[in-house]
């Protein structure tokens, strides 16, 4: 027969035994509530309607789905590009209702019957935009990466400074501004060129703004 075992049972011991036990059912019923919140309280997806480059497209997104993946992955309009995914770089803008946005920003089902116009959009190699030729001119890209948001933005800068838009929302929105170079390179920080092409971007931009006057 074994011996017995000295064994006492200390009031120390048993309190720390007790809250290790509480504490493990703490964390256990917190994660079956996390999983049970975590549970999608409606549709997981939506359907979409749009008119992308003046043509009607409907489409059925995720619900988390971004514009820019909603036209690169499902309309495969891969010309819109995906950059920094943040909205620092401008890689990805494009034009909703006639506003410069960066699709990366926004989700698709927020723009249902909106009207969208991307890089292919506005010009075809055998008949390009003004703002394409321009750039192709006087070399306003190197990798190229960058350009169809830098083109969509410049295109839209002309325009807001013909409209008499300030670049801040501040003073009189009436008020005409002049197209400065100064003017172009404060509405067009948006859009990064990690090339550093913004000497050849600025004179395209130019050439544009003064011939359409």
């Amino acid at each position: 027969m074994s011996p017995p075992i000295d064994f006492s049972l200390r009031r120390r011991t048993l309190l720390a035994g007790t809250a290790a036990a509480a504490a493990f059912s703490a964390v256990n019923r917190g994660g079956a509530a996390a999983q049970s919140s975590a549970a999608p309280a409606g549709p997981e997806t939506s359907t979409v309607t749009l008119t992308v480059n003046g043509e009607p497209r409907e489409l059925t997104v995720d619900n988390r789905t971004t514009l820019l993946d909603a036209l690169r992955e499902h309309l495969k309009l891969t010309g819109t590009k995906k950059g920094c995914d943040h909205g620092q770089c401008g890689a990805c803008t494009c034009t909703v209702n006639g506003e410069r946005i960066n699709s990366c920003l926004s989700l698709a089902v927020m723009h249902d019957g909106d009207e969208v116009e991307t890089i292919e959009g506005i010009g075809q190699p055998e008949n390009l935009d003004p703002m394409q030729a321009a750039f192709v001119e006087h070399d306003g890209f190197q990798c190229g990466y960058c350009t169809p948001g830098q083109i969509q933005s410049a295109r839209k800068v002309i325009e807001e400074i013909r409209a008499g838009i300030p670049s801040h929302v501040t003073g009189d929105l009436t008020a005409e501004i002049a197209i400065t170079d100064a003017e172009i390179r404060e509405r067009m920080s948006g859009n990064i060129c990690r090339c550093g092409a913004y000497a050849n971007i600025l004179a395209a931009i130019t050439q544009v703004a003064e011939e359409s006057v």
